[in-house]
């Protein structure tokens, strides 16, 4: 379903190699929202909701420095109609022009800015499109160069969920972004230019249900089979969530986990040995995806198996740090036997 875009800017930030200043060049005053514009926005929505490594957060409650506004006040201007969005465009745009000045980063490119709907929410992103160059060759083989946006290459983009921060001002969820890469300070970067701090902690939230999850089945004492099943039941429902973009819920996940009708339920379990974790919250797949297997990858050697196996078919011995297996799959039974016959 496409987006119902209400307002787009689009403005270019760069640097100047002698002195370091950050220039802007700014877009049109106003995009009109043809077929480009609308496929361009449906590509960097789809593409920001299947990137897997965001945080969580809120606007800062901190003042700004000096005379100058933030980003949420400038934004509430816009949305209280005291200005319009290409207003707010320019000043949102400057804030940021300020903080590449502080921080010294090269992370120019193009700033997105668009306000839509989509599937009954409503939405304003922020996103530095990064510039990469592409090549073509002419009936005459000459070679030309130009650039392009380089949407896959996305990693400065945050969301804010309007209808959350509107209706809950106090919640700790309802700016998403996608965290800097490793050894990178990019997510700092732009959540100083946004004016928010990170909230709730999804890999934690994630890590404490997997482990309720696991005290649970082994307090009911189910068999291997039976825990095993029930960590793949677990396994496909927060897929499920993922891939519709929807919170996992603990009542949800009761009604996967719980088996014994007449036991304590999974989600009076949670309450009872107080976890900490929320009713329902956005999830990190990664962790949930260890929940039924085992693997790792190292020094030329990649295993993996399923957790249920451990103990029995795969048996680690700490004291000589090695692995035994036993049961090998048959089709690396029949490339092992193959290799033998070979050396022999």
């Amino acid at each position: 379903m496409s987006l119902n875009i209400s307002n787009i800017a689009l403005h270019f930030l760069t640097k100047k190699e002698e002195t370091g200043e950050v220039v802007i060049r700014f877009g049109a005053e106003s995009l009109e929202v043809g077929t480009k514009i609308q496929s361009f926005m449906d590509s960097l929505h789809n593409i920001y909701n299947k990137k897997g490594n965001k945080g969580y957060g809120h606007f800062s409650t901190m003042p700004a420095e000096g005379d100058e506004a933030r980003f949420v006040d400038v934004m509430e201007s816009y949305l209280s109609d005291m200005q319009d969005f290409n207003a707010f465009s320019h000043q949102a745009t400057h804030l940021l022009k300020n903080e590449l000045t502080k921080y010294d980063l090269a992370e120019t490119g193009y700033l997105v800015l668009c306000h839509y709907e989509h599937m009954g929410g409503r939405y304003l992103i922020a996103a530095i499109i990064p510039i990469s160059e592409h090549y073509s060759v002419d009936s005459e083989l000459n070679i030309s160069a130009d650039q392009h946006l380089d949407t896959d290459k996305l990693q400065l983009a945050a969301r804010i969920d309007l209808f959350d921060y509107q209706q809950n001002p106090q919640g700790d969820r309802y700016v998403t972004f996608i965290r800097g890469r490793a050894g990178r300070k990019v997510s700092d970067f732009f959540l100083d230019f946004l004016g928010c701090e990170e909230g709730l902690n999804a890999k934690a939230q994630t890590q404490a249900l997997v482990q309720a999850v696991e005290d649970y089945v082994s307090v009911n004492q189910l068999d291997a089979d039976e825990k095993q099943q029930t960590r793949k039941e677990l396994l496909s429902y927060c897929k499920e969530q993922k891939e519709s973009a929807q919170d996992v819920s603990l009542k949800e996940v009761d009604k996967v986990v719980s088996k014994n009708e007449e036991g304590e339920g999974f989600y009076q379990f949670c309450q009872e040995q107080d976890y900490q974790i929320e009713d329902s919250f956005p999830h990190d797949q990664a962790i949930v995806n260890k929940v039924t297997k085992y693997s790792g990858y190292g020094n030329g050697i990649s295993i993996s198996f399923e957790r249920s196996h451990f103990g029995q078919d795969v048996v680690y011995n700490a004291a000589n740090d090695s692995l035994t297996i036993y049961k090998v799959p048959p089709n690396l039974k029949e490339q092992l036997l193959q290799l033998l016959n070979n050396e022999e």
